[in-house]
C-alpha cells in the first residue's frame, strides 16, 4: 500500500511532536536528581551523628513540597503548608540559588541551640534541627522554587512528622 507524500508528512510530524512532548513532559516530571540526593545527603549526615536511621526519599512527599513551593512563588512568604496537617515541615529561603545542602546546612546550623539533656532549645532555635533528626521520621520529601523576587524558596516534608511537646528527637 502506497502512502502519498501529505500522508507521510503528516506522520513524521505527529512522531516529532509526540516526541517533542515526551522529552518536554519527562523533564517537567523528574526531580533533579542532584538536589534530591543533596537534600538526603545533609539530613541522612546529621542523622548519622546521633545515631538515627537514614530518611528515604519519598515521590508523593516531594511532589507535595514541589506543589506548595510553587504556590509561594508570586510572594516568597515563609508560611507553613498546612500548620495542623500530618507533615513535618522545614522552610528555608535564600537570595538567588539557595542550594538544597545550604537550606539543610542552616537547618542542622540549630544544633548548638539544642540541649538533650533537658530537651530544651535556646531562645527557642532548633526546631528544623528536632524535625531533621526526628528518629521515628521515615520519608523525605523536598523542593525548591525560585520567587518572583529573585530569592528561593526552599521546603521538606518530612513523614512521620516530628516535634512532638516532651518527646526528645533522639
Amino acid at each position: 500500500m502506497k502512502m502519498g507524500l501529505i500522508t507521510k508528512f503528516t506522520l513524521a510530524l505527529c512522531f516529532i511532536g509526540l516526541t517533542l512532548a515526551h522529552v518536554s513532559l519527562a523533564r517537567v516530571a523528574q526531580p533533579g536528581n542532584n538536589d534530591r540526593q543533596a537534600f538526603l545527603d545533609g539530613h541522612n549526615k546529621a542523622r548519622a551523628e546521633v545515631g538515627v536511621c537514614p530518611l528515604i526519599w519519598n515521590v508523593s512527599l516531594a511532589s507535595y513540597a514541589q506543589a506548595y513551593a510553587n504556590k509561594r512563588i508570586p510572594d516568597c512568604n515563609m508560611v507553613e503548608s498546612d500548620p495542623n496537617g500530618p507533615l513535618g515541615e522545614c522552610l528555608a529561603e535564600g537570595y538567588d540559588d539557595l542550594s538544597a545542602a545550604d537550606a539543610v546546612k542552616a537547618w542542622v546550623a540549630e544544633k548548638p541551640y539544642y540541649d538533650h539533656s533537658s530537651n530544651k532549645c535556646v531562645g527557642g532555635e532548633c526546631g528544623h534541627y528536632t524535625q531533621v533528626v526526628w528518629r521515628d521520621t521515615k520519608y523525605l520529601g523536598c523542593a525548591r522554587a525560585k520567587c518572583k523576587n529573585g530569592w528561593m524558596f526552599v521546603t521538606c516534608n518530612y513523614f512521620p512528622s516530628g516535634n512532638y511537646f516532651g518527646e526528645k528527637p533522639y
